[in-house]
């Protein structure tokens, strides 16, 4: 009976494991997931949120400002849900290979996710079925729930 509990627990562990946590907010949900993919918090360090939210106003030349009630709001989770606030595995290689003197803007432009993409042709990405680097979702499967291992990635033709 021992046994079962354990082989539960594992297979528990297994199945509601990330890389790095799901976004679990409704207003960076709404907000962030109406023009593009919601990005985990814990994909980028705080200094990088920081600048972003702080200037949503021009984000990456569309205005996406907001209310100043639910920019704080936004602020305060993604600072608290960073990658050096997190101990997700992924979040934490974010945090390991990411220079303390850089503020990156882009998850694509980092270190970590260059590397792990490096096999792949600039033009995969800018498949019809793509779009862009940034679009998470169209290869990995399960990024929504912070699952980014490449045992779920199909890129699409």
């Amino acid at each position: 009976m021992k046994y079962i509990y354990l082989v539960v627990i594992f297979i528990s562990g297994i199945l509601l494991a990330s890389d790095v946590k799901p976004i679990n907010n409704q207003l960076a949900l709404k907000e962030c997931g109406s023009c593009h993919f919601a990005y985990q918090p814990g994909l980028l360090p705080k200094r990088s949120w920081k600048k972003i939210i702080s200037n949503l106003g021009n984000h990456f030349g569309t205005d996406a400002s907001l209310d100043k009630k639910d920019e704080q709001m936004l602020l305060s989770y993604f600072i608290k849900n960073s990658s050096d606030n997190s101990n997700q595995y992924l979040s934490r290689v974010i945090t390991r290979y990411t220079r303390a003197d850089k503020t990156p803007m882009r998850i694509t432009t980092g270190v970590v996710f260059r590397r792990a993409h490096d096999e792949l042709r600039r033009s995969t990405f800018l498949r019809k079925s793509v779009g862009n680097p940034g679009n998470c979702i169209a290869c990995h499967r399960t990024a929504k729930r912070g699952l980014y291992n490449e045992d779920y990635v199909r890129i699409p033709r």
